[in-house]
């Protein structure tokens, strides 16, 4: 098997609980053998069903029409082939070529990714993952504690560093997170870091006093380093829903997302998010995870998702 075809086979698994269910629902709309109204409706309630959201269903729906009236659409057996076409051009519209942030690149060094998000939405697993991908490409990283409200996010990120031969730059439990960014950009620069990634706080029931941190965080950054953040990505949990909408908005108004990662794909029916998160905020979805192995934390290709969506 190739490395290609092994990719999309993991991507394939990762997504069979949103697949299998959004293809029985499809095989029952296409077995009724017409398009009509009927058809039209159905399949719109199957898309929300699947999290692709209101909106967003409601522009596939409505491309579909069109393609009946172009005559692109005339018969049962291309509802896929069209389907598929509307769910690409929404998620490509809305995402820029570059797939993943490319640390140490461009004469940017150090590199600096903010990573932000709820608690429980598996910000310090990402920030080992990508810590564990830069390190195996040879890319010197360090790793900033700036989850300073619960002490099992500082030592859980420790381990990913340990993992993964990262150092850790932290303060104690409770400290300022701020101190703690200002003394990793300071490491990071002088001691000639490839990359270093940022973990944040996300206890999302604070959230005033959360947003006035983050936007604190972001120009302690900007201030010590010219250009920094240079990627400001947030973590979203799949299996949330129309939630991780929510989160990514509120987070977005506060310090600009330039990214997102979309984790736990593999553990929900609702996989449709991704199509509605990148019609919904117009923030290209850059990581997926479809799996708990180091290297599920994939970059997000929307010609495979698709595929992957519709492979019987």
């Amino acid at each position: 098997m190739t490395e290609k075809k092994g990719i999309f086979e993991k991507l394939r698994t990762g997504l069979s609980k949103t697949r299998n269910g959004f293809l029985s629902g499809l095989n029952n709309i296409i077995g009724r053998g017409k398009i009509d109204e009927d058809f039209f409706e159905g399949l719109e309630e199957l898309l929300i069903t699947a999290d692709v959201g209101v909106h967003s269903a409601s522009r596939i729906i409505s491309g579909l029409r069109e393609d009946v009236k172009k005559n692109k659409l005339k018969e049962i057996g291309d509802v896929e082939k069209c389907l598929k076409e509307r769910i690409l051009k929404i998620i490509n519209h809305n995402t820029p070529a570059p797939p993943l942030i490319k640390g140490g690149e461009g004469g940017i060094s150090p590199f600096v990714i903010l990573i932000v998000g709820v608690n429980g939405s598996g910000k310090t697993t990402t920030i080992g993952k990508l810590a564990s991908r830069y390190m195996k490409e040879g890319k010197k990283v360090l790793l900033a504690a700036g989850d300073t409200f619960r002490a099992a996010a500082i030592e859980q990120l420790e381990i990913w560093g340990k993992r993964s031969g990262c150092n850790v730059i932290k303060h104690q439990s409770g400290a300022d997170p701020s101190a703690v960014i200002y003394d990793a950009v300071q490491s990071a620069k002088a001691r000639e870091y490839d990359i270093l990634i940022a973990d944040t706080a996300g206890r999302l029931h604070t959230k005033v006093n959360l947003m006035e941190e983050m936007k604190k965080i972001k120009r302690i950054m900007g201030r010590e380093l010219q250009g920094a953040p240079h990627e400001i990505l947030m973590v979203l949990d799949a299996t949330t829903g129309q939630n991780a909408v929510s989160q990514a908005k509120l987070f977005n108004e506060a310090v600009g997302i330039t990214g997102i990662a979309l984790t736990k794909l593999d553990g929900t029916a609702k996989g449709g998010v991704v199509i509605n998160i990148i019609d919904e905020l117009k923030i290209p979805v850059k990581l997926i995870g479809v799996g708990e192995g180091v290297d599920d934390l994939r970059e997000f290709e929307p010609e495979a998702f698709v595929e992957a969506l519709f492979e019987r």
